[in-house]
């Protein structure tokens, strides 16, 4: 029977590390080299882990030759420390230097929350054991003991372990030296004793265990007896199994096998199938934790995290311009249409990004975004192709804007219409009728356009292509450009659901649903602009868009429109 302390209180990861190295039942620590692969081992179902100086040189790509500097490695093990709430024992080499070394990194790695570290009996800079290990000189006996009295006089954290590494069996200087420096090692102040051999049979080590009886704590690395049944050590009294190297070992072996697949095939579908699918690095990534935090940190400073184009049409009075693509897809200012709306959206982090194709829907590029095709595009209206995204997008999952898929607008505009708190608003332009003229989507509203009153909110009345309706001159046009948010969000696609009950479904647009919620009561508020967007409905809307582009361009590209000079 090994002689073990008492239990301790599971309080910390020191703690926790020291409870394995003096518990009765053996126990195990898995190598980890990164963030990833300490999350790895925690979900594979480790207590703690190892921090292989090995394997933190290899994923570096450097030799394990103290190569690596010792801040390195700490910053390293930090990531794993925050990837992982597991204990982790470093494998501190030779403590990277003299005694005052190991004294600086015992507090920089209680500062980092590791658990202890593992120091070995040779010379700085070391060299990998398995690496001519015989030729390999070790460190003077009391020299190393004041290594480890050192890390301890140091270590502010009573359970902060310390465990001795003793190569003389690597070296070849036999084993009444392996024990005597054990003991000496022990009587320093080690909390355990590393114990490591180079042989393919566990001979050295069961017969130093058999020597040892129990004086303390016994680790052992089975890296080269890997074949030896557990249930020897086990039985040996041993405290403490490491895996040393083999998470490492794996990936290296998966990476050149995926790498010399895609190099030889020049394809991906040879290896899709073997390697772990993107989402499942953004589970290990913890994605979803960060897009929870999203929701309650960001609450303040809402944008909207979808849009849906509108973009069926192939475009009146465009024929000789659209005959192989779509409205949507016409170069303005070298861009096509489509792209000026994307890069928009994604600059206020609408990246969510649905849009409904018709008319040479194939024609349209859907980088970054996703199609829905509107397949009765010639018999239906601009509510029939809404009905067609919303039926994808699990009814309205996330705030949305619904715009036209012939705007170019600054950049200020999708931004104040995203910041909106309405659940419905939309953008209304109030200038005289001058460059936009074909727009036909009149809007009256509860208020004018003031500029000197700011903070008051204004609603919308109702909308028409009848610019005198009444006898009252409209407020201004809408635009196309209309942001849902929170409950808005449902009752959109309520009365969405409603309409399609009607006949006359197919004939509907875009204005018959903001008038149809108008008339059940819903506020919509209203954005007013003053000019600065185009909308491409004919043949002269489309040579002076190309005008509008371009200026914005040379002003720093459409999405980066300056908000004072907007709002002017």
């Amino acid at each position: 029977m090994n002689a073990r302390e008492p239990a301790i209180a599971l309080t910390s990861r020191s703690a926790r590390l020291r409870q394995m190295l003096v518990s009765n039942e053996l126990e195990f620590l898995m190598e980890a080299h990164n963030g990833l692969s300490a999350r790895i081992a925690r979900e594979a179902g480790f207590k703690a882990i190892w921090g292989s100086g090995l394997s933190i040189s290899a994923q570096f790509g450097v030799r394990d030759n103290n190569e690596a500097s010792w801040t390195q490695v700490v910053d390293n093990l930090e990531f794993m420390a925050d990837a992982s709430d597991l204990p982790i024992l470093l494998d501190g080499d030779t403590g990277y230097g003299n005694f005052n070394n190991v004294r600086r990194l015992v507090r920089k790695l209680e500062q980092r929350g590791i658990a202890g570290v593992c120091i070995e009996d040779k010379q700085f800079p070391k060299t990998n054991s398995f690496i001519k290990g015989e030729a390999q000189p070790l460190a003077d006996i009391d020299e190393f003991c004041g290594k480890i009295k050192a890390g301890k006089d140091s270590q502010t954290d009573e359970h902060f372990s310390i465990v001795a590494r003793v190569e003389a069996l690597i070296a070849g200087w036999g084993m009444d030296e392996a024990l005597k420096r054990a003991e000496a090692y022990r009587l320093a102040g080690a909390d355990a004793i590393l114990i490591h051999s180079k042989l393919s049979k566990p001979d050295e080590i069961l017969t130093f265990a058999r020597e040892w009886a129990g004086r303390g704590p016994l680790v052992i690395v089975p890296t080269k007896y890997y074949s030896t049944p557990t249930d020897v050590f086990r039985k040996a009294g041993i405290s403490v199994v490491i895996w040393a190297n083999h998470l490492v070992r794996a990936s290296a072996s998966a990476m050149q096998s995926v790498a010399r697949t895609i190099h030889e095939t020049q394809t991906l579908v040879d290896v899709e199938d073997r390697i772990a699918p993107v989402n499942e690095i953004f589970r290990l990534q913890d994605a979803d934790e960060y897009s929870e935090a999203e929701n309650r940190y960001l609450s303040a400073s809402r944008t909207a995290g979808s849009a849906i184009v509108l973009a069926a049409s192939r475009g009146s009075g465009l024929d000789a311009f659209t005959e192989d693509k779509p409205k949507v897809m016409l170069a303005v200012a070298g861009k096509p249409l489509l792209r000026w709306l994307v890069d928009a959206f994604k600059k206020h982090s609408v990246n969510d990004i649905t849009v409904v194709g018709g008319y040479r829907a194939d024609a349209i590029d859907t980088a970054g975004v996703k199609l829905v095709r509107n397949e009765r595009y010639e018999q239906t209206n601009e509510l029939a192709s809404l009905a067609c995204a919303i039926g994808t997008l699990d009814a309205l999952e996330n705030d949305t804007v619904i715009s036209y898929g012939d705007l170019l607008f600054r950049s200020y505009i999708l931004n104040d219409l995203v910041e909106s708190e309405a659940d419905f608003s939309v953008v209304i332009d109030s200038s005289p009728e001058s460059e936009n003229s074909s727009t036909r989507d009149f809007a009256w509203c509860s208020a004018g356009d003031d500029r000197g009153l700011f903070g008051n909110t204004v609603l919308l009345e109702r909308i028409s292509s009848e610019p005198a309706a009444n006898g009252v001159a409209p407020h201004g046009r809408w635009i196309g450009l209309m942001n849902v948010r929170g409950a808005g969000r449902e009752k959109l696609a309520k009365k969405l659901a409603q309409l399609q009950t009607r006949a006359d479904f197919d004939t509907l647009d875009m204005p018959a649903l903001l008038n149809a919620l108008i008339a059940d009561g819903e506020q919509i508020e209203v954005q007013y602009v003053r000019g600065h967007w185009r909308g491409v409905n004919d043949l002269e809307d489309f040579r002076s868009a190309g005008e509008f582009a371009q200026g914005v361009y040379t002003r720093g590209a459409l999405a980066q429109g300056v908000a004072t000079e907007g709002k002017a």
